[in-house]
């Protein structure tokens, strides 16, 4: 504790000496002091991160919150991690109350010393770890605020990890020994800017992105990748996608990439940077062009149903379908037209959405609307079933393709989608607003095109019409052929926990799985020998009908071996293909959507 108090006041004095300047909050009152946070790294192999917080200026009485949500619409009440809780004033220690899970009231005046620890050791972009090899930090899942002062000014500070880790955040650190020890300090900011911007502390290699108009770095943590892939990678998808929306609306990004074995999966977006988890670099491209469009479509392109961000309960919105799922529409055709995939490439991707959504029963009820609503549920297993739910990036993506060519065809491919995502940026973002859900992306649709989307959005985006893919495909020379396949199935449902470990929520009755004796709630011990396949729907369909599924699970703290076969099903595959008859204007609209181009086009 003493070695604690010396680093607290070495870093006030060093960080008073950097940031210490008066200003004013909206009540008039000049204030000199921030909040302050510290978090101690020491003993990291504990996967305890302690934090002091001092707020100033306290009369009478303090209220602070832990939020229950951050990264994934999901309530996951980050109070649970939380132990130890005391306060002082002073070197007094005052009376705290919990009040309900995730609230305190202290009663004390001044600056009021908030001391906690709190437990994190899950892997991946949307969790916060501690271990002995690196700390990856969410600061919403580690630390409390005071509602009433959410504008005031922070500042934090990161402090006892070894000398040997770096830190790397789009906040800006300034880094340093003291007592012999590494200590980063953030500038002045607010506590919504820090909780947007993750913090990876460690063993790191960081490089530029090369070749690309703005100041963008890359993080990796991790094995299975190569400098040269990444690069390459990055620097085509950032420079389509800065030249797509007219520029950077940063000074600086940061890509944290955590792969390997135990990465966790998926992609996180923040202002100005991302956090991505990936089994090798093979999976970055796909995941960085849908993280790093969100620089625009939905960080500053923003929902009002998403302001202000309330953490104590969820935020439900209506446009997770455009803000998610029209991500995913740019994600392939930035794909597509920086050359990183083929044609074919792309076309077997929309092949595989329309696949995807037309062997989910609940995709003829719910509609991309209701979808983005529902995201709350996503945490239930039963919710994820194909009877229950679509996926809003799907149905999402598939809504922006096919927009686009509606916009091209009204046009003669003189506007497209591209022009819609542009004009909400500068009529939007760019003025600081929000825009209202679907009805705002109508009217953008509607400016540009020239004419009305209330049809499409009434039956097709709050509806639950089957999506017209034929017809409007063909206006961009595209075929739809379906065929019938024998796909492989697991026969069990698999769900990842909080704690990383994946356990049996589901068995199909009459399964092989079930035949072999796998049980509701049989935690997989390992897969095939290995863990889990992070891109789960990707192994299985990669698989064969009636290939052998060796697994190892835990039963009654007891281990067993369990194989058996992968079952087969039967369902319709969607192909997309080029119509060798089509007219010149849907040869237009297929090259614009290929390439992001618009043309006048002249029918002869």
């Amino acid at each position: 504790m003493k070695l604690r108090v010396a680093l607290a006041a070495c870093a006030v004095l060093l960080i008073c000496s950097l940031q210490c300047i008066p200003y004013t909050f909206a009540g008039g009152k000049p204030r000199n002091q921030p909040i302050l946070y510290e978090i101690s790294l020491e003993h990291p192999e504990e996967h305890l991160f302690h934090v002091m917080m001092k707020v100033p200026d306290v009369t009478g009485e303090l209220t602070v919150q832990m939020p229950a949500w951050n990264a994934l619409y999901q309530i996951r009440d980050f109070s649970s991690h939380v132990q130890q809780v005391e306060a002082h004033a002073g070197t007094e220690r005052v009376p705290i109350e919990k009040i309900d899970k995730q609230t305190w009231k202290i009663r004390g005046s001044g600056t009021i010393r908030i001391d906690y620890a709190t437990y994190w050791d899950e892997p991946g972009p949307f969790a916060t770890q501690l271990n002995g090899e690196h700390a990856f930090i969410n600061p919403a899942m580690i630390l409390l605020y005071v509602p009433e002062r959410t504008e005031d000014k922070v500042l934090l500070s990161v402090g006892d990890f070894p000398n040997d880790w770096r830190a790397a955040s789009a906040l800006k650190l300034d880094c340093g020994p003291v007592l012999g020890k590494q200590f980063c300090t953030s500038v002045k900011t607010t506590y919504d800017a820090i909780v947007d911007a993750p913090v990876e502390i460690g063993k790191f290699k960081e490089f530029n992105v090369p070749g690309v108009p703005a100041d963008i770095r890359a993080v990796v943590d991790g094995e299975n990748w190569s400098q040269k892939k990444i690069e390459r990678d990055l620097s085509r998808i950032c420079n389509y996608e800065l030249k797509l929306m007219d520029g950077a609306p940063f000074e600086d990004y940061v890509f944290i990439l955590h792969t390997g074995k135990g990465a966790g999966g998926g992609g996180m977006e923040h202002a100005n940077s991302t956090a991505i988890g990936i089994p090798s670099d093979d999976y970055l491209a796909g995941v960085a062009a849908h993280e790093f469009f969100h620089l625009w479509n939905v960080k500053r392109i923003r929902p009002a149903s998403l302001e202000p961000v309330d953490f104590t309960k969820e935020q439900y919105t209506r446009a997770l379908w455009f803000a998610e799922g029209v991500t995913s529409t740019y994600g392939a055709y930035t794909l597509v037209r920086s050359g990183l995939w083929s044609k074919e490439r792309f076309y077997d991707d929309l092949g595989e959405q329309i696949s995807e959504l037309e062997s989910r029963p609940a995709n003829h009820w719910q509609s991309a609307e209701q979808s983005s609503l529902d995201a709350w549920l996503e945490k239930y297993p039963i919710y994820n079933g194909p009877e229950y739910s679509v996926s809003y990036y799907t149905k999402g993506q598939m809504l922006g393709d096919l927009l686009d060519i509606l916009i091209r065809d009204r046009t003669d491919n003189q506007k497209s989608l591209d022009d819609v995502l542009r004009g909400m940026n500068t009529d939007f973002a760019k003025q600081g607003k929000t825009y209202r859900d679907s009805l705002d992306i109508r009217l953008a649709a509607e400016k540009v095109a020239g004419g009305s989307f209330e049809e499409f959005f009434r039956d097709y985006v709050a509806g639950a019409e089957p999506l017209p893919y034929q017809q409007v495909l063909a206006l961009a020379g595209l075929e739809l052929h379906t065929t019938e396949e024998k796909r492989p199935v697991l026969g069990f449902s698999p769900q990842r926990e909080p704690g990383g470990a994946f356990t049996v929520r589901g068995v199909d009755p009459g399964s092989p799985a079930q035949g072999a004796g796998l049980q509701l709630g049989d935690v997989i011990v390992s897969w095939n020998g290995g863990d889990v396949p992070r891109f789960l729907r990707r192994w299985v369909r990669e698989r064969h009908p009636g290939e052998t599924l060796k697994l190892r699970i835990r039963r009654d703290e007891k281990d067993q071996e369990l194989d058996f076969k992968l079952g087969v099903e039967k369902e319709p595959l969607y192909q997309i293909g080029e119509d060798p008859n089509a007219g010149e204007k849907a040869r237009h609209i297929r090259e614009g959507l290929l390439h992001g181009v618009t043309q006048a086009v002249t029918v002869r």
